[in-house]
């Protein structure tokens, strides 16, 4: 590298770089009060709520729809591209470009439902495309966001559905809150059609259950289908396997949308921090999500003997789960099982419309891409009618035995949040070295407010 050409790395390179360096959760903000211990500070000034502005650069930087997916795979078939479940890119990567995360938005006035890619008529995402380019973060936020709430929405502080470190710092009421939300059933099913195939093959059990195939027999190679039910053959995997690897997988997806928050929140010069927020059903509830309820033995899938024993021992309490997002009989976020589809069979089947549907993005949604030659991709091959049938006999087994989908696991998830304020200067001024803060903290109030 030349003298020349490593200035020029360095100058395109430096700013993200320092952006990294400086990153950092910082908690005490404007008008903020820690009561106790070496940090105990009464802040001197009122909290400053953010600007619209700078709400939507940081939901821009969580979730924004920043144009078309490339997706660069083999489309024939056993080659997996067909795996692809939409053709749209956001600021963070998702698998299959299924965009599984939903964000929440609370600030002190409301609370906002961000709509996601899929969420929006295929005609309408050119048009948020080009505000992207344009720079106009503002209305391209006032597009995507839907008000299901006049107020700011909080989750109980109580054990445990907080923790006791953060509770001095959350809910600030000067500070906006974001709540990324994992939905489950759209990655799941999608994967069940790539591994149901006659390429992958797997076969799955219910370990709960003494390890009997999971609504598979029939498509148990020893019986002759194509699913390879021989354990030696490393293909064998339980229900529970499988269902932590799509959670750890779009749960990975949420945890790319809280560090582009935290990121953008150092380039501001703004301060914040992710905390726990995984409480099972604690947020859905003060959300005001669609709610069920299920007995503990049901929920934990317990059989006869056990149920029985619980239910003599008053231990069989009801259990609360979340179903979806409604607002106005609308549903915003919505899982592929039942109560929205009338059968696990009717949810495998949306999937595929998705897919290979009359308008599907391997059909009529070919025209929404990035490719130079949509129709060369028009006729990329549908999965084989023997993955879609082992994938509805899986999908119906699990509701039918465990009375939902996924067994493990509600369909939607919270894991982390992230609140974002203002910072009192001064605090770490009193309290920390001169280097805690960078130029954009010291700066903040001045570049983007004017004082």
């Amino acid at each position: 590298m030349t003298p020349r050409t490593e200035a020029r790395s360095r100058e395109a390179t430096g700013t993200f770089l320092d952006i990294l360096r400086g990153r950092r959760s910082r908690r005490f903000g404007l008008g903020m009060r820690m009561a106790t211990g070496p940090l105990a500070y009464q802040s001197r000034h009122p909290g400053i709520p953010l600007t619209e502005q700078e709400e939507a650069l940081l939901v821009f930087a969580a979730c924004g729809i920043t144009g078309y997916a490339l997706a660069d795979l083999i489309y024939e078939r056993g080659q997996g591209g067909t795996i692809m479940s939409g053709l749209i890119g956001r600021t963070i990567p998702s698998g299959d470009a299924i965009q599984t995360v939903g964000l929440l938005v609370m600030n002190k006035d409301a609370t906002y439902y961000l709509k996601r890619p899929q969420d929006f008529a295929a005609g309408d995402v050119a048009e948020l495309i080009r505000l992207a380019e344009h720079e106009e973060y503002v209305e391209l936020y006032r597009r995507h966001r839907v008000k299901i709430r006049e107020d700011r929405a909080t989750a109980p502080s109580d054990p445990i559905y907080n923790i006791n470190c953060n509770l001095w710092s959350l809910y600030d009421p000067a500070a906006i809150y974001f709540l990324p939300v994992n939905e489950l059933t759209m990655m799941y099913i999608n994967g069940l059609l790539e591994i149901f195939n006659e390429t992958t093959s797997a076969f799955v059990v219910d370990e709960r259950a003494g390890f009997r195939p999971a609504g598979l027999k029939r498509f148990a190679r020893t019986r002759g289908g194509h699913l390879m039910d021989d354990p030696r053959q490393g293909r064998v995997i339980t229900i529970q396997q499988l269902e932590d690897l799509v959670t750890e997988f779009v749960t990975a997806e949420q945890g790319m949308m809280i560090q582009n928050i935290a990121l953008m929140v150092q380039a501001m010069g703004l301060g914040g921090f992710p905390h726990w927020a995984a409480h099972a059903f604690g947020w859905f509830q003060a959300l005001g999500f669609r709610m069920g309820e299920m007995r503990a033995s049901r929920y934990l899938g317990m059989g006869r003997v056990m149920s029985a024993a619980a239910r003599l021992s008053g231990h069989d309490s009801p259990v609360p789960y979340v179903v979806g997002l409604e607002h106005d009989g609308v549903p915003l976020l919505k899982p592929y099982c039942p109560p929205y589809y009338p059968s696990m069979e009717a949810a495998v089947r949306a999937v595929l419309e998705r897919k290979i549907g009359p308008q599907g993005i391997f059909r009529g949604g070919v025209a929404h891409s990035a490719w130079l030659d949509p129709a060369a991709f028009a006729a990329a091959p549908a999965p084989s009618e023997a993955a879609i049938q082992a994938t509805v006999a899986y999908c119906e087994y699990v509701y039918t035995r465990y009375g939902r989908f996924p067994c493990y696991a509600p369909p939607l998830r919270t894991v982390l949040g992230f609140q974002v304020n203002h910072l009192d200067i001064e605090f770490y001024d009193r309290f920390y070295r001169p280097s805690s803060l960078t130029e954009a903290q010291r700066q903040h109030m001045e570049h983007w407010h004017g004082k």
